[in-house]
């Protein structure tokens, strides 16, 4: 892929008389409206090569040129980790992410995340804002994830996200006997007095969350829950609001309780399962150049598996 973007567009005469940030939001509807207005302030995007502020208003049959470079959007560092991609073209790739992996560098993990590994499997994502990634899983979080591949292909997703046309499906073990599905409507923020937590407040960012039963046991319960927005611990934090916290979670999941005479295999695992129980299991989008509708499922990783076999086992040791 060329380093240098070079377009040109006429003003088509219906959006005469309009700022200019709005006309080439329009006629370059492939890039954000943030990123046009960087580049008409650069002015590496010009009105009949003339360099203008966004606001400045544009007449039909003017001729917009955009000769941009596509930057590097970070200093960081390409490595080889290995990762299990399930689907890629040109513009996106979707991969499974393991528990463990961190998504993208921050203190304490300045390297060794996915975005390191995304810049070694394909160096062409240096030039794209975040290497791609449009949306995050936790570090101890399994399952999909997509990843855009091109400028055009990320302001496309990143806009399926905002309309909630992407269907985020996960899959968790919460503790607690959940009686029947639901709805989470509660607003979710930073936590007033912990401020690595998140928690539902008083004007946080609106967050709803979808739940369904797939499996009950003695005291724990295998559920579905589907994302309508992406707050940052959504899921953990919701079904901990209502009094069904993850099993494994070390941050929501408070006291510990296990019903009387367990088997002491169930409760070596459940003491000492290493993350939230929590697996990101369907994707479903539209693909950001041809619109077509696209899904994908990942299996259950092997220590959920685990987990609920040993609670099926339980249930049925009780039920005779």
């Amino acid at each position: 892929m060329s380093d240098i973007i070079q377009l040109n567009a006429e003003v088509p005469t219906e959006l005469g008389g309009q700022r200019l940030d709005q006309v080439a939001a329009q006629l370059f509807s492939e890039y954000s409206r943030s990123r046009l207005s960087s580049w008409i302030k650069e002015g590496s995007l010009t009105v009949d090569g003339a360099v203008l502020r966004p606001r400045d208003l544009v007449h039909g049959g003017a001729v917009l040129s955009l000769r941009a470079e596509r930057e590097a959007q970070g200093d960081w560092v390409a490595q080889d980790i290995e990762l299990n991609i399930v689907y890629e073209d040109d513009h996106l790739l979707v991969l499974d992410k393991p528990a463990g992996l961190v998504v993208h560098p921050a203190a304490g993990h300045a390297d060794g995340t996915l975005l390191n590994a995304l810049l070694h499997h394909a160096p062409s994502l240096a030039n794209v804002p975040r290497a791609g990634i449009v949306h995050r899983l936790d570090k101890d979080t399994t399952g999909l994830m997509v990843v855009a591949k091109t400028l055009e292909a990320q302001t496309n997703l990143v806009a399926q996200l905002q309309a909630r046309s992407v269907s985020r499906i996960y899959e968790a073990v919460v503790a607690g006997v959940v009686v029947s599905g639901g709805t989470v409507d509660a607003p979710i923020g930073r936590h007033s007095q912990r401020r690595q937590q998140m928690a539902v407040v008083t004007g946080g960012k609106p967050a709803v969350s979808h739940y369904r039963v797939l499996d009950r046991f003695r005291a724990y319960t295998h559920v579905r829950v589907k994302l309508e927005t992406g707050r940052t611990h959504q899921i953990r934090v919701h079904m901990t609001h209502i009094g069904f916290p993850l099993v494994g979670d070390p941050v929501y999941s408070g006291r510990f309780r296990i019903p009387p005479a367990t088997n002491p295999t169930l409760v070596k695992t459940l003491r000492e399962f290493p993350r939230q129980a929590l697996h990101a299991r369907f994707l479903e989008l539209d693909h950001p150049v041809t619109g077509e509708r696209m899904s994908w499922e990942s299996p259950l990783p092997e220590d959920i598996v685990w987990l609920l076999s040993l609670l099926r086992q339980d249930r049925e040791a009780f039920t005779g």
